[in-house]
């Protein structure tokens, strides 16, 4: 029983440090656009230059 008092405090405190993650997430504007992130896949990147050179093969220690 002596356990309880020690996990209930425990878990405020997890409910609380949630909260204040959760409301600095949305005072930072972090669910402002949902979609945007979802159609980006869609659409290729212009702005991406091609590179010439070629991987580099890793030697395999068998």
């Amino acid at each position: 029983m002596s356990v309880i008092y020690m996990l209930i405090p425990i878990a405020i405190l997890f409910v609380i440090i949630g909260l204040a993650v959760f409301f600095w997430a949305v005072r930072s504007k972090q669910f402002e656009d949902l979609d945007k992130e979802g159609f980006s896949i869609l659409f290729e990147d212009d702005t991406a230059t091609p590179t010439d050179k070629k991987p580099r093969h890793q030697k395999n220690d068998y």
